[in-house]
This record gives structure tokens, C-alpha cells and sequence, in this order.
């Protein structure tokens, strides 16, 4: 009798798991909230070291970016960046949903 060699399984490759994640998130309708906490959680790469030291961006909530501020002199020279803050965020993948930041 002559015997059937088993078939040879194809090597499965790794998938990546950002994509999956992202579609998961999206599917249990956490997207936005998900994309606000990613802006709070690359703020410092975002503003640079210097604005990092003097504002940490705290919470993400309605579309409001909130930011608490080292002192006045901070809140006020932020307050006349937000434009080309929010500009940034924006470009950043997980941007879209910021509409607002609230400093504090």
C-alpha cells in the first residue's frame, strides 16, 4: 500500500497588531476616544521638550484637548500658539478628533 505524505502547512507569517487593534477599537465605537488618548500620550514629541517641560497635556474628553499650564507666562504664549498647535495634532494620525485645546 502505498502511503500519502501529509501536506506541508504553509509557514504562517506574523501580522501586525496596530491594524487589528485600531479596527477593534473602531468596531466598539472608541475611536475617538482612543485617538484623544493617543494625542495626550505623544504630546511631548508633538510640542518638543521645551513646551513639554511647562504644559502636560492631561485628558482628552468631547473633542477638547485639556492641558495644564506651569504658570500665566505659559498660558499665555500658548494661548496664542494653539492655532499651529492644533495644526500639528492635526497632522498626526490621531489628530483629527482634537478640535479644541483648553489650557489651564
Amino acid at each position: 500500500m502505498k502511503r500519502h505524505k501529509p501536506a506541508k502547512k504553509k509557514a504562517s507569517r506574523p501580522v501586525k497588531m496596530a491594524p487589528v487593534i485600531d479596527n477593534l477599537i473602531a468596531d466598539l465605537g472608541l475611536k475617538k476616544r482612543y485617538s484623544g488618548w493617543q494625542i495626550v500620550s505623544m504630546w511631548p514629541e508633538m510640542v518638543g521638550s521645551k513646551i513639554a517641560e511647562a504644559a502636560k497635556a492631561q485628558r482628552f474628553e468631547d473633542g477638547v484637548l485639556f492641558v495644564k499650564v506651569k504658570d500665566a507666562s505659559w498660558r499665555q504664549e500658548l494661548s496664542m500658539q494653539t492655532d499651529e498647535l492644533l495644526e500639528t495634532i492635526h497632522k498626526s494620525p490621531y489628530g483629527k478628533f482634537v478640535k479644541q485645546i483648553r489650557l489651564a
